[in-house]
Protein backbone atom coordinates (compact mmCIF):
# COMPACT_ATOMS: atom_id res chain seq x y z
CA UNK A 1 0.00 0.00 0.00
CA UNK A 2 1.32 3.46 -0.91
CA UNK A 3 -0.06 6.80 0.18
CA UNK A 4 0.06 10.38 -1.05
CA UNK A 5 -1.33 13.53 0.55
CA UNK A 6 -2.99 15.38 -2.30
CA UNK A 7 -4.44 18.36 -0.43
CA UNK A 8 -3.17 19.75 2.84
CA UNK A 9 -5.13 21.38 5.64
CA UNK A 10 -8.16 20.46 7.70
CA UNK A 11 -9.98 18.93 4.74
CA UNK A 12 -6.90 17.11 3.44
CA UNK A 13 -7.59 14.35 0.92
CA UNK A 14 -5.06 11.55 0.82
CA UNK A 15 -4.85 8.76 -1.76
CA UNK A 16 -3.65 5.28 -1.00
CA UNK A 17 -3.08 2.38 -3.38
CA UNK A 18 -4.31 -1.04 -2.34
CA UNK A 19 -3.18 -4.02 -4.41
CA UNK A 20 -5.60 -6.45 -2.73
CA UNK A 21 -9.16 -5.51 -1.81
CA UNK A 22 -9.87 -8.34 0.63
CA UNK A 23 -8.84 -6.31 3.68
CA UNK A 24 -11.26 -3.47 2.86
CA UNK A 25 -13.90 -5.40 0.93
CA UNK A 26 -16.85 -4.42 3.13
CA UNK A 27 -15.83 -0.75 3.33
CA UNK A 28 -15.27 -0.55 -0.45
CA UNK A 29 -18.58 -2.20 -1.40
CA UNK A 30 -20.57 -0.22 1.14
CA UNK A 31 -19.20 2.98 -0.38
CA UNK A 32 -20.08 1.86 -3.93
CA UNK A 33 -23.66 1.01 -2.97
CA UNK A 34 -24.04 4.38 -1.27
CA UNK A 35 -23.02 6.52 -4.26
CA UNK A 36 -25.06 7.31 -7.37
CA UNK A 37 -21.85 7.11 -9.40
CA UNK A 38 -21.15 3.65 -7.98
CA UNK A 39 -21.78 0.80 -10.43
CA UNK A 40 -21.75 -2.97 -10.49
CA UNK A 41 -18.30 -2.68 -12.09
CA UNK A 42 -16.90 -0.91 -9.04
CA UNK A 43 -17.83 -3.78 -6.71
CA UNK A 44 -15.13 -6.10 -5.40
CA UNK A 45 -16.96 -9.05 -7.02
CA UNK A 46 -16.10 -7.62 -10.46
CA UNK A 47 -12.49 -7.06 -9.44
CA UNK A 48 -12.13 -10.63 -8.11
CA UNK A 49 -13.65 -12.14 -11.27
CA UNK A 50 -11.27 -10.04 -13.40
CA UNK A 51 -8.25 -11.25 -11.44
CA UNK A 52 -9.32 -14.90 -11.46
CA UNK A 53 -9.87 -14.87 -15.22
CA UNK A 54 -7.30 -12.48 -16.67
CA UNK A 55 -4.83 -11.74 -13.84
CA UNK A 56 -4.54 -8.08 -14.84
CA UNK A 57 -2.30 -6.17 -12.40
CA UNK A 58 -4.68 -3.92 -10.45
CA UNK A 59 -4.13 -0.69 -8.52
CA UNK A 60 -7.10 0.31 -6.39
CA UNK A 61 -6.95 4.01 -5.58
CA UNK A 62 -8.73 5.03 -2.39
CA UNK A 63 -9.23 8.65 -1.34
CA UNK A 64 -9.76 9.48 2.33
CA UNK A 65 -10.71 12.69 4.09
CA UNK A 66 -10.19 12.77 7.85
CA UNK A 67 -9.76 9.01 7.75
CA UNK A 68 -13.09 8.38 6.03
CA UNK A 69 -13.29 6.85 2.55
CA UNK A 70 -14.48 9.59 0.18
CA UNK A 71 -13.62 8.27 -3.28
CA UNK A 72 -12.23 5.36 -5.25
CA UNK A 73 -10.87 4.46 -8.65
CA UNK A 74 -9.93 0.94 -9.83
CA UNK A 75 -7.13 0.95 -12.42
CA UNK A 76 -5.71 -1.98 -14.36
CA UNK A 77 -2.54 -2.31 -16.42
CA UNK A 78 -3.58 -3.92 -19.70
CA UNK A 79 -1.26 -5.27 -22.39
CA UNK A 80 -2.09 -4.31 -25.99
CA UNK A 81 -1.24 -5.81 -29.33
CA UNK A 82 1.33 -5.58 -30.77
CA UNK A 83 3.12 -3.63 -28.00
CA UNK A 84 2.45 -1.28 -25.12
CA UNK A 85 0.17 -1.01 -22.11
CA UNK A 86 -2.64 1.23 -20.97
CA UNK A 87 -4.29 1.99 -17.64
CA UNK A 88 -8.01 1.20 -17.81
CA UNK A 89 -10.47 2.11 -15.09
CA UNK A 90 -12.52 -1.07 -15.53
CA UNK A 91 -11.68 -3.64 -18.23
CA UNK A 92 -14.71 -5.08 -20.06
CA UNK A 93 -16.98 -2.70 -18.12
CA UNK A 94 -19.52 -0.20 -19.40
CA UNK A 95 -19.11 2.09 -16.39
CA UNK A 96 -16.54 2.17 -13.62
CA UNK A 97 -14.52 5.39 -13.63
CA UNK A 98 -14.00 7.73 -10.67
CA UNK A 99 -16.55 7.37 -7.87
CA UNK A 100 -16.27 10.19 -5.33
CA UNK A 101 -18.04 12.36 -2.77
CA UNK A 102 -17.52 15.67 -4.54
CA UNK A 103 -15.60 17.54 -7.23
CA UNK A 104 -12.59 18.08 -4.97
CA UNK A 105 -12.12 14.33 -4.51
CA UNK A 106 -12.77 13.70 -8.20
CA UNK A 107 -10.00 16.13 -9.06
CA UNK A 108 -7.58 14.50 -6.61
CA UNK A 109 -8.22 11.01 -7.99
CA UNK A 110 -8.00 12.29 -11.57
CA UNK A 111 -4.64 13.91 -10.88
CA UNK A 112 -3.44 10.75 -9.17
CA UNK A 113 -4.44 8.58 -12.13
CA UNK A 114 -2.77 10.93 -14.60
CA UNK A 115 0.43 10.97 -12.54
CA UNK A 116 0.42 7.18 -12.41
CA UNK A 117 0.03 7.00 -16.18
CA UNK A 118 2.93 9.42 -16.70
CA UNK A 119 5.14 7.60 -14.20
CA UNK A 120 4.56 4.19 -15.78
CA UNK A 121 4.75 5.59 -19.34
CA UNK A 122 1.70 3.70 -20.58
CA UNK A 123 0.11 4.55 -23.91
CA UNK A 124 -2.88 6.22 -22.26
CA UNK A 125 -5.18 6.33 -19.25
CA UNK A 126 -8.82 5.42 -20.01
CA UNK A 127 -11.59 6.44 -17.60
CA UNK A 128 -15.06 5.01 -18.25
CA UNK A 129 -17.10 7.84 -16.85
CA UNK A 130 -20.82 8.54 -16.96
CA UNK A 131 -20.13 12.26 -16.67
CA UNK A 132 -16.98 14.13 -17.73
CA UNK A 133 -14.49 15.20 -15.08
CA UNK A 134 -12.07 18.01 -15.77
CA UNK A 135 -11.03 18.85 -19.31
CA UNK A 136 -9.67 15.54 -20.59
CA UNK A 137 -10.51 14.55 -24.18
CA UNK A 138 -13.80 12.67 -24.55
CA UNK A 139 -14.53 9.91 -27.06
CA UNK A 140 -17.94 10.53 -28.61
CA UNK A 141 -18.73 6.94 -29.52
CA UNK A 142 -20.75 5.16 -26.84
CA UNK A 143 -24.18 5.73 -25.37
CA UNK A 144 -26.21 3.92 -22.75
CA UNK A 145 -29.94 3.27 -22.58
CA UNK A 146 -32.07 3.29 -19.41
CA UNK A 147 -35.79 3.39 -18.75
CA UNK A 148 -38.17 2.97 -15.84
CA UNK A 149 -39.70 -0.43 -15.09
CA UNK A 150 -43.36 -0.16 -14.09
CA UNK A 151 -45.10 -2.43 -11.66
CA UNK A 152 -47.90 -3.09 -14.16
CA UNK A 153 -47.22 -5.47 -17.07
CA UNK A 154 -49.65 -3.74 -19.41
CA UNK A 155 -48.00 -0.39 -18.76
CA UNK A 156 -44.57 -1.88 -19.53
CA UNK A 157 -45.90 -3.37 -22.75
CA UNK A 158 -47.51 -0.12 -23.85
CA UNK A 159 -44.21 1.71 -23.29
CA UNK A 160 -42.77 -0.36 -26.16
CA UNK A 161 -43.50 1.02 -29.65
CA UNK A 162 -46.20 -0.86 -31.55
CA UNK A 163 -43.92 -2.65 -34.03
CA UNK A 164 -41.76 -4.07 -31.26
CA UNK A 165 -44.85 -5.07 -29.26
CA UNK A 166 -45.82 -7.21 -32.22
CA UNK A 167 -42.35 -8.80 -32.22
CA UNK A 168 -42.62 -9.54 -28.50
CA UNK A 169 -45.89 -11.39 -29.06
CA UNK A 170 -44.32 -13.48 -31.84
CA UNK A 171 -42.32 -15.39 -29.25
CA UNK A 172 -45.45 -16.62 -27.51
CA UNK A 173 -47.00 -17.62 -30.83
CA UNK A 174 -43.95 -19.75 -31.62
CA UNK A 175 -44.07 -21.45 -28.24
CA UNK A 176 -40.92 -19.88 -26.78
CA UNK A 177 -40.37 -20.30 -23.05
CA UNK A 178 -38.01 -18.45 -20.70
CA UNK A 179 -36.14 -19.82 -17.72
CA UNK A 180 -33.91 -17.99 -15.23
CA UNK A 181 -31.06 -19.80 -13.52
CA UNK A 182 -27.36 -19.90 -12.77
CA UNK A 183 -24.48 -22.22 -13.56
CA UNK A 184 -26.82 -25.04 -14.60
CA UNK A 185 -27.59 -22.97 -17.73
CA UNK A 186 -23.99 -21.97 -18.43
CA UNK A 187 -23.05 -24.62 -21.00
CA UNK A 188 -26.09 -23.97 -23.18
CA UNK A 189 -25.74 -20.22 -22.75
CA UNK A 190 -22.06 -20.21 -23.68
CA UNK A 191 -22.79 -22.19 -26.84
CA UNK A 192 -25.38 -19.61 -27.90
CA UNK A 193 -23.29 -16.61 -26.86
CA UNK A 194 -20.02 -17.77 -28.46
CA UNK A 195 -21.82 -18.46 -31.72
CA UNK A 196 -23.47 -15.03 -31.63
CA UNK A 197 -20.28 -13.03 -31.06
CA UNK A 198 -18.41 -15.03 -33.73
CA UNK A 199 -21.15 -14.02 -36.17
CA UNK A 200 -20.52 -10.40 -35.20
CA UNK A 201 -16.80 -10.76 -35.87
CA UNK A 202 -15.79 -10.43 -32.22
CA UNK A 203 -13.53 -12.70 -30.11
CA UNK A 204 -15.48 -14.48 -27.40
CA UNK A 205 -14.70 -14.40 -23.70
CA UNK A 206 -13.47 -17.59 -22.04
CA UNK A 207 -16.22 -19.66 -20.46
CA UNK A 208 -14.54 -19.30 -17.07
CA UNK A 209 -15.15 -15.50 -17.17
CA UNK A 210 -18.92 -16.05 -17.14
CA UNK A 211 -18.47 -18.82 -14.56
CA UNK A 212 -16.49 -16.52 -12.25
CA UNK A 213 -19.06 -13.73 -12.57
CA UNK A 214 -21.86 -16.12 -11.63
CA UNK A 215 -19.84 -17.37 -8.69
CA UNK A 216 -18.73 -13.97 -7.37
CA UNK A 217 -22.08 -12.17 -7.75
CA UNK A 218 -24.30 -15.05 -6.72
CA UNK A 219 -28.00 -14.17 -6.94
CA UNK A 220 -27.07 -10.74 -8.35
CA UNK A 221 -25.98 -12.37 -11.63
CA UNK A 222 -28.36 -14.69 -13.48
CA UNK A 223 -28.83 -16.24 -16.91
CA UNK A 224 -32.18 -16.01 -18.67
CA UNK A 225 -32.47 -18.66 -21.35
CA UNK A 226 -35.08 -18.74 -24.11
CA UNK A 227 -36.06 -22.22 -25.21
CA UNK A 228 -37.76 -23.50 -28.32
CA UNK A 229 -38.99 -26.95 -27.37
CA UNK A 230 -35.98 -28.25 -25.38
CA UNK A 231 -33.24 -26.21 -27.04
CA UNK A 232 -31.89 -22.90 -25.75
CA UNK A 233 -32.04 -20.59 -28.76
CA UNK A 234 -31.19 -17.28 -27.03
CA UNK A 235 -29.81 -16.22 -23.69
CA UNK A 236 -28.64 -13.23 -21.69
CA UNK A 237 -26.46 -12.96 -18.60
CA UNK A 238 -27.80 -10.15 -16.40
CA UNK A 239 -26.65 -8.18 -13.36
CA UNK A 240 -29.08 -7.00 -10.68
CA UNK A 241 -27.63 -3.98 -8.92
CA UNK A 242 -29.58 -1.84 -6.44
CA UNK A 243 -32.91 -1.25 -8.23
CA UNK A 244 -31.50 -1.93 -11.71
CA UNK A 245 -31.79 -4.82 -14.16
CA UNK A 246 -28.76 -4.82 -16.46
CA UNK A 247 -28.59 -7.37 -19.32
CA UNK A 248 -24.92 -7.62 -20.20
CA UNK A 249 -23.87 -10.58 -22.35
CA UNK A 250 -26.49 -11.92 -24.71
CA UNK A 251 -27.04 -13.59 -28.03
CA UNK A 252 -29.21 -15.84 -30.15
CA UNK A 253 -28.77 -18.41 -32.89
CA UNK A 254 -29.45 -16.84 -36.31
CA UNK A 255 -32.17 -19.37 -37.09
CA UNK A 256 -34.02 -18.24 -33.94
CA UNK A 257 -34.57 -14.76 -35.39
CA UNK A 258 -37.64 -16.13 -37.18
CA UNK A 259 -39.17 -16.61 -33.72
CA UNK A 260 -38.28 -13.04 -32.60
CA UNK A 261 -36.21 -14.69 -29.88
CA UNK A 262 -34.28 -11.53 -28.92
CA UNK A 263 -37.41 -9.43 -28.45
CA UNK A 264 -39.06 -12.20 -26.45
CA UNK A 265 -35.92 -12.57 -24.32
CA UNK A 266 -35.66 -8.93 -23.30
CA UNK A 267 -39.39 -8.69 -22.69
CA UNK A 268 -39.28 -11.69 -20.35
CA UNK A 269 -36.28 -10.18 -18.57
CA UNK A 270 -38.15 -6.89 -18.12
CA UNK A 271 -41.14 -8.82 -16.72
CA UNK A 272 -38.84 -10.71 -14.37
CA UNK A 273 -37.43 -7.41 -13.13
CA UNK A 274 -40.92 -6.00 -12.55
CA UNK A 275 -42.02 -9.11 -10.67
CA UNK A 276 -39.02 -8.82 -8.35
CA UNK A 277 -39.44 -5.13 -7.60
CA UNK A 278 -36.70 -3.62 -9.78
CA UNK A 279 -37.29 -0.07 -11.04
CA UNK A 280 -34.80 0.58 -13.86
CA UNK A 281 -34.01 -1.40 -16.99
CA UNK A 282 -30.45 -0.60 -18.08
CA UNK A 283 -30.19 -1.79 -21.68
CA UNK A 284 -26.46 -1.16 -21.63
CA UNK A 285 -23.89 0.38 -23.92
CA UNK A 286 -24.02 0.58 -27.69
CA UNK A 287 -21.97 2.29 -30.35
CA UNK A 288 -23.70 4.98 -32.33
CA UNK A 289 -24.84 3.92 -35.77
CA UNK A 290 -24.85 0.16 -35.06
CA UNK A 291 -27.55 -2.50 -35.10
CA UNK A 292 -27.75 -2.78 -31.29
CA UNK A 293 -28.14 1.01 -31.07
CA UNK A 294 -31.08 0.91 -33.49
CA UNK A 295 -32.60 -2.14 -31.75
CA UNK A 296 -32.74 -0.30 -28.41
CA UNK A 297 -34.14 2.84 -30.00
CA UNK A 298 -36.89 0.74 -31.56
CA UNK A 299 -37.77 -0.44 -28.07
CA UNK A 300 -38.46 3.17 -27.11
CA UNK A 301 -35.23 3.78 -25.17
CA UNK A 302 -33.45 7.10 -25.60
CA UNK A 303 -29.63 7.25 -25.65
CA UNK A 304 -27.51 8.96 -23.01
CA UNK A 305 -23.88 9.73 -23.99
CA UNK A 306 -21.07 7.95 -22.18
CA UNK A 307 -18.15 10.40 -22.00
CA UNK A 308 -15.17 8.08 -21.78
CA UNK A 309 -12.12 10.24 -21.09
CA UNK A 310 -8.46 9.80 -21.94
CA UNK A 311 -5.12 11.09 -20.77
CA UNK A 312 -2.68 10.42 -23.60
CA UNK A 313 0.92 9.64 -22.65
CA UNK A 314 3.03 7.88 -25.31
CA UNK A 315 0.10 7.54 -27.73
CA UNK A 316 -0.85 10.79 -29.41
CA UNK A 317 -4.34 9.99 -30.72
CA UNK A 318 -7.44 8.62 -29.04
CA UNK A 319 -7.61 4.81 -29.26
CA UNK A 320 -9.99 3.48 -31.87
CA UNK A 321 -10.29 -0.25 -31.27
CA UNK A 322 -13.90 -0.70 -32.24
CA UNK A 323 -15.80 -2.35 -35.11
CA UNK A 324 -16.65 1.01 -36.72
CA UNK A 325 -12.93 1.58 -37.44
CA UNK A 326 -12.45 0.94 -41.19
CA UNK A 327 -9.03 -0.59 -40.50
CA UNK A 328 -10.73 -3.42 -38.61
CA UNK A 329 -13.32 -4.26 -41.28
CA UNK A 330 -11.19 -6.99 -42.92
CA UNK A 331 -10.21 -8.76 -39.65
CA UNK A 332 -13.87 -8.66 -38.57
CA UNK A 333 -15.05 -10.23 -41.84
CA UNK A 334 -12.36 -12.92 -41.62
CA UNK A 335 -13.33 -13.69 -38.02
CA UNK A 336 -16.96 -14.20 -39.03
CA UNK A 337 -15.79 -16.92 -41.42
CA UNK A 338 -13.85 -18.90 -38.80
CA UNK A 339 -15.19 -22.33 -37.89
CA UNK A 340 -17.01 -21.97 -34.59
CA UNK A 341 -14.73 -24.38 -32.64
CA UNK A 342 -11.65 -22.44 -33.81
CA UNK A 343 -13.21 -19.10 -32.73
CA UNK A 344 -14.08 -20.63 -29.34
CA UNK A 345 -10.45 -21.71 -28.90
CA UNK A 346 -8.73 -18.61 -30.28
CA UNK A 347 -11.11 -15.91 -29.01
CA UNK A 348 -10.36 -16.36 -25.27
CA UNK A 349 -6.64 -16.08 -26.02
CA UNK A 350 -7.08 -12.73 -27.80
CA UNK A 351 -9.87 -10.97 -25.91
CA UNK A 352 -7.67 -10.04 -22.95
CA UNK A 353 -5.83 -7.59 -25.26
CA UNK A 354 -9.08 -5.74 -26.09
CA UNK A 355 -10.60 -4.74 -22.73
Amino acid sequence: MSESNAISGQDAVSVEIVSQLDAIRLEWDEYVYGKLTGSVFHLTAWQRALYKTFAYPGSFCIARRNGRLCGLLPLYSVQHLPVGRSLVSAPFAVYGGICADDEQVERVLLDYGQNMAEKTQVRYLELRHEKPIGSLPVKDLYVTFRREIYGDEEKNLNAIPRKQRRMVRQGDKHGLKARVGGEELLDEFYAVYSSSVRNLGTPVFPRRWIEHLLDEFGAACRILGVFHEKTMVAGVMTFFFRDQVMPYYGGAYPWAFQYAANDFMYWKLLCYGAEHGFKVFDFGRSKKGTGPYDFKRHWGFEPTPLPYQYHLVTQKTLPNLNPTNPMLSLPIELWKRLPLPLSQWLGPKLIRFFP
